[in-house]
């Protein structure tokens, strides 16, 4: 049984991890459908209605701009959605191929771990600072920091994992059949690396937000004119005396979305082949 099946088989066992799923989808619903779920344009200013509290026609308030908060807020989830599946995309490719070469290839590995633990020495916000000051600021760029920063991790942990399964007897059979090196790589290893990779996907994407919101507050991440959760804490944090609802609903929904994506990474983790979940019980 997979881990994937596993996960959605124990779910009825576990209501936390449920309801986490069920939130994790209603962020996507949000995500795809943001143009025609939104009430109003996010980006439309109207001074007239400037920080007005929560109700109706404006139920998450306006900003002070006027802009509706709960549009922004719907557009904000396609931000969350784009920025941790890019993460996730980037981070395990990138540290997913340098952890296996290193790895398999011995040698390669005493230079490439070496330079992914210098970068691990670093904190993952200090390192995505430093980057980010290196590039626009711009969707792609977030994306890719992000993803390089949580790539150091991700290549820790496939190079453990690719060298258990490299002591493994179906491998040296591969070997002594005359089976590739690139063969051996993505033939016979990577399949066994799927659950374990699901696992580590899962808490790239709720690092990922957090990473992000951190980018948009401190005036790093995505630019200004682009709605998500981050960018509305970076702009609302001087009213929080006047009008607090500005930073409530955006907080709230990035502590919501980070909370229920670690609940289904543990899940997950739950339902791994045993012979890798040491591994990754500290990821």
């Amino acid at each position: 049984m997979t881990a994937l099946t596993s996960f959605i088989t124990g779910l009825r066992s576990r209501r936390l991890a449920a309801i986490g799923s069920v939130w994790l989808a209603i962020v996507c619903v949000a995500a795809i459908g943001a143009p025609v779920l939104a009430p109003f344009d996010p980006l439309e200013f109207d001074p007239a209605i400037r920080l007005s509290e929560p109700g109706w026609p404006y139920l998450f308030g306006t900003d002070h701009f006027g802009r509706d908060s709960l549009s922004r807020a719907i557009h904000g989830a396609r931000m969350a959605v784009l920025i941790g599946l890019g993460s996730v995309v980037v981070a395990l490719a990138g540290g997913g191929l340098i952890g296996m070469l290193s790895a398999y290839f011995t040698r390669l590995g005493h230079v490439l771990m070496r330079g992914v633990d210098v970068l691990m020495a670093f904190p993952a916000l200090l390192l995505a600072l430093v980057l980010m000051t290196l590039l626009e600021r711009s969707v792609i760029n977030t994306i890719i920091v992000i993803g390089a920063v949580y790539a150091t991790t991700t290549a820790r942990i496939l190079f453990g994992m690719t060298l258990k399964l490299k002591a493994e007897v179906f491998i040296d059979a591969a070997v002594c059949s005359g089976v590739g090196h690139v063969s051996i790589l993505f033939r016979h290893i990577l399949p066994n690396l799927v659950s374990p990779l699901l696992v580590q996907a899962s808490f790239i994407f709720a690092f990922a937000q957090l990473q992000a919101a951190a980018l948009d507050f401190l005036g790093l991440g995505l630019p200004p004119e682009v709605p998500s959760w981050g960018n509305m804490l970076s702009e609302e944090r001087i009213y929080v005396t006047r009008a607090p609802w500005l930073l409530i609903f955006p907080g709230g929904l990035i502590i919501l979305s980070v909370f229920s994506m670690n609940i289904v990474g543990d899940a997950l983790r739950d339902g791994l082949d045993p012979r890798f979940r040491g591994d990754i019980a500290g990821v």
